[in-house]
């Protein structure tokens, strides 16, 4: 089967051609140019990468994500947008976006990054147990108790890297390189905004882990 990809873009002639070079690259392509629309064909059929322009007509592509993402929905996301400032990417980083490109942009760039987003999403993962928490693969999520919180797949590789080191500092770059695996350009701050989603999430757990900040080296989990 091949690997579907929805494409929110409101550009007829940029979704045209996406559409054409994608298939061309062995996807299934399922194409929206509203956010609303885009929102609703997730939820019917969640695809297996998303991209999603930031200035849709009816709705900020972020807020777009955020919507699915609250649907159940953790498909790996790249946005595409004109904004190239920090508080931009940054913002996209917490909406829960996985990687960005500026328009405009080579297409040989995109194909390269959703590959990459694919195989992070779908590579084969271990559980990890780290005191009363389990990173469960199939679920793509943790585990304490009798409830399951899903991850992103950024977040899920990211809090694998600290369960598989209880108790001991991992240091920043570290991080870094266990989260976004592929040589993406990654700035301090977008790391904090992952961390601090996760704290997030495992204090809707029954647990009592959590991350801590060693200031200055990096964050461990307690």
């Amino acid at each position: 089967m091949l690997p579907r990809v929805l494409v929110i873009e409101d550009d007829s002639d940029l979704r045209r051609l996406l559409r054409r070079g994608l298939e061309e690259e062995g996807f299934d392509v399922v194409q929206a140019s509203l956010g609303k629309d885009g929102v609703a064909l997730a939820e019917a059929e969640p695809p297996e990468l998303m991209v999603i322009d930031i200035g849709l007509p009816d709705a900020d592509g972020r807020d777009v994500c955020q919507a699915i993402r609250s649907s159940g929905v953790e498909s790996p996301v790249l946005f595409l947008t004109a904004r190239d400032q920090m508080v931009d990417r940054l913002a996209g980083f917490s909406a829960g976006g996985d990687d960005y490109l500026t328009k405009p942009f080579e297409f040989a760039e995109l194909i390269a990054r959703l590959r990459a987003l694919l195989r992070r999403s779908t590579g084969a993962m271990s559980a990890v147990v780290a005191g009363d928490l389990r990173l469960d693969p199939a679920a793509h999520g943790v585990v304490s108790g009798d409830k399951t919180m899903s991850l992103t797949p950024t977040e899920y590789r990211l809090l694998g890297a600290l369960a598989s080191r209880p108790g001991e500092t991992v240091r920043r770059r570290e991080l870094i390189a266990s989260g976004w695996p592929n040589g993406a350009i990654v700035h301090d701050n977008t790391l904090d905004v992952y961390l601090a989603r996760l704290r997030k999430k495992l204090a809707e757990l029954p647990t009592d882990a959590k991350i801590g900040t060693v200031h200055g080296v990096g964050y461990r989990l307690e």
